[in-house]
C-alpha cells in the first residue's frame, strides 16, 4: 500500500498540546441569509414558488383560502402568524399570500432544523426566503435579524407554536411573533391553517393529498399597555376565532367568540386516544354544523 501523503499535500496535524481554533463554518443561527435576498436568488425563489412549489401545492393540498379581503386596508410589512401541523404549511402559505407582500417574505425557520448544515440551510434561505429563528433559547441575533427586515420593508412569517403539532392539536403560542411586531411596530395578521395535519403529519414520511383551508383575519395592533404576553395571548385568540369560523361559519365564529365561547385550539387534556377521538368528533360535528344557531 502506497503511503499517505503529508503536508503540504494534506493538511498538517496538529500537536494536543496546541488548543484548535473554532471552526469558522456558519450555522444554526449564525447562518447569514442576506444572498438570498439579491436579485438572483430572488428570481430563482420567484420562478420555483410561482412554478413547481405552486403546481405540488395545488396537487397535494387543493387549497380553499378566505379572508384576503381583510388584508386590503393595509400598506407595509406585516408579520404573519399562523397555526403549525406540518413541513406543508409554509410553502401552503407562501402561495396562498397575496401581492404585494408575497415576494417580499422570509419565513422564520427553526435554526436546530433546517440550518444544520450547508446543504439544508442554503436550500431553505434559497427556496423558503428561510431565516433562522433559535426555538430552544433566547438569541439577541435571531431578534435582531428579523427586526432588522421587518423594518426595511420585509414581512415575516411565523409559526408561533414554535413547532409540528405532534397529534393534530394546537400547542400554546410563545411571544417571539407578538414581541417582533412591538419591536417593528407593524401588525400581525392571524391565520388558520385546516388539513395540513392530514396530509402531511409529523412522522409521516409520504404525503396523502387531500384538501386544506387557509383563513386570513383581521390585522392586529398592539394595544396601549400591550407587552408580549398579552399580545401574544390576542394573537393566539385570534387564530382559534378563525379555526372555529373555517370548521363552521363566520356568524357562529363571531357570536361563541363574544360569549367566550370559542373552542379551544389545544384539545382536551386527556389521553392520547381520547384526544384523537375528540379531534375527529369535532371534524364530524363540523360537516353538521354549517349554519349559525340564532
Amino acid at each position: 500500500m502506497a503511503p499517505r501523503p503529508g503536508f503540504p499535500w494534506s493538511a498538517g496535524t496538529v500537536p494536543r498540546s496546541v488548543e484548535k481554533l473554532p471552526s469558522t463554518r456558519r450555522r444554526g443561527s449564525d447562518y447569514e441569509t442576506a444572498w438570498a435576498r439579491r436579485l438572483p436568488a430572488r428570481y430563482a425563489r420567484l420562478f420555483l414558488l410561482e412554478g413547481p412549489l405552486r403546481l405540488t401545492v395545488q396537487a397535494l393540498a387543493a387549497p380553499t383560502v378566505a379572508g384576503r379581503d381583510r388584508l386590503g386596508a393595509l400598506d407595509g410589512p406585516v408579520v404573519f402568524a399562523a397555526n403549525h401541523h406540518s413541513h406543508l404549511d409554509a410553502p401552503l402559505l407562501l402561495t396562498a399570500i397575496p401581492e404585494p407582500w408575497r415576494h417580499r417574505v422570509v419565513v422564520a425557520a427553526a435554526a436546530d432544523y433546517f440550518f444544520t448544515n450547508r446543504v439544508t440551510s442554503a436550500a431553505s434561505a434559497l427556496v423558503l426566503g428561510a431565516i433562522p429563528v433559535e426555538r430552544t433559547k433566547v438569541s439577541r441575533r435571531s431578534a435582531e435579524r428579523a427586526t432588522t427586515l421587518l423594518k426595511a420593508g420585509w414581512s415575516l412569517l411565523i409559526f408561533p407554536e414554535g413547532g409540528r403539532s405532534p397529534d393534530g392539536w394546537g400547542q400554546g403560542h410563545k411571544g417571539g411573533a407578538a414581541f417582533l411586531a412591538l419591536r417593528a411596530g407593524v401588525p400581525v395578521v392571524p391565520v388558520h391553517l385546516e388539513g395540513t395535519n392530514r396530509i402531511f403529519a409529523k412522522g409521516d414520511r409520504t404525503p396523502k393529498p387531500g384538501t386544506t383551508t387557509v383563513t386570513f383575519g383581521e390585522p392586529l395592533w398592539p394595544e396601549q399597555g400591550d407587552d408580549a404576553r398579552r399580545f401574544a395571548l390576542r394573537i393566539e385568540k385570534a387564530v382559534a376565532i378563525l379555526a372555529d369560523e373555517a370548521a363552521t361559519d363566520w356568524c357562529g365564529a363571531r357570536q361563541r367568540a363574544a360569549q367566550s365561547g370559542t373552542p379551544s385550539l389545544s384539545g382536551p387534556e386527556t389521553g392520547s386516544w381520547r384526544r384523537a377521538w375528540a379531534l375527529e368528533s369535532n371534524r364530524r360535528e363540523a360537516k353538521r354544523r354549517t349554519w349559525p344557531t340564532i
